[in-house]
């Protein structure tokens, strides 16, 4: 990563480059990056390429001024990061969906950050609603943040049909927001390039919720969040009440893709119906 394109990444999140890689910097950066870079699936159907190779990633952040999913949103936020000296370790994850099972292999994308004062974070700027900032990796107990409670428990063995009776393998984690599971974090670090199948599966499954919706949210100044889900627009104050209402035009729809998130679009997205493949 050049010094130009770590200046345009920091320009995006409006923040100056910090002096060192401490964790206040980090907590920074986290909070500044969901607030300027939204989570959305909108490649998935403007039928435009996910490519996890590092320049696409930091073209469509910084170039194009977009966001993306996990992998496209943790993938760059890494490239910064290590370009600020922090080290970095990319984790692969498994979502809990409906029932409490577990997602594909490499379903999510997070990250384990060492810090020049010693520290050492669960960062993770790409799973939606989360924790405002990182995560102690080693606390165990709770950690209070302006999203929720949260822990990060080591993974014990799941009863058969509770969870998907899926056996964790030895240092998984599971990552809890108010007492219910987020997902299930490998601890072995992996490269960019592991992640290629669980994108590719997500942005062209039947099965997967991306291919079935459209998505583009932030973190609001105020510490809440805007989404726009299709036509229908979402406010979300700090307090947890909320304001919600259907764009009748397409220039309504345009209209909040610039304001909201800062994403100049031609044509209003919609969703794409990939289909369904027999073997």
């Amino acid at each position: 990563m050049t010094s130009v394109q770590v200046d345009a990444y920091l320009q995006r999140l409006g923040v100056a480059r910090p002096q060192r890689p401490t964790s206040a910097a980090l907590r920074e950066l986290h909070l500044r990056h969901l607030r300027t870079v939204p989570f959305e699936n909108l490649s998935v159907h403007l039928g435009e390429e996910i490519v996890l190779e590092e320049k696409r990633l930091l073209d469509k952040v910084t170039e194009a001024r977009r966001g993306g999913f996990c992998y496209e949103l943790n993938g760059a936020f890494a490239t910064l990061l290590t370009a600020l000296g922090y080290e970095v370790e990319l984790l692969a994850g498994r979502v809990y969906g409906d029932e409490g099972r577990l997602g594909i292999p490499y379903d999510h994308l997070a990250l384990r950050v060492r810090t020049a004062d010693g520290d050492t974070w669960l960062a993770d700027v790409g799973f939606g609603a989360h924790s405002l900032y990182p995560l102690a990796f080693a606390e165990r107990g709770e950690q209070a943040d302006p999203s929720g409670t949260f822990q990060v428990l080591a993974a014990g063995p799941d009863p058969a049909g509770v969870r998907g009776g899926d056996a964790p393998g030895a240092g998984d984690l599971d990552v809890m927001r108010n007492g219910a599971p987020q997902y299930r974090l490998e601890t072995r670090p992996r490269a960019l390039g592991d992640f290629a199948a669980g994108a590719w599966w997500h942005s062209t499954s039947p099965l997967s919720h991306f291919t079935r919706s459209l998505i583009c949210s932030r973190v609001t100044e105020d510490g809440g969040r805007v989404t726009l889900s299709g036509r229908r627009l979402k406010t979300t104050a700090a307090d947890g009440t909320h304001e919600a209402r259907e764009l009748e035009t397409d220039e309504e729809v345009l209209t909040v893709y610039r304001d909201c998130f800062g994403i100049e679009l031609s044509r209003v997205p919609t969703v794409r119906k990939p289909e369904r493949t027999t073997t």
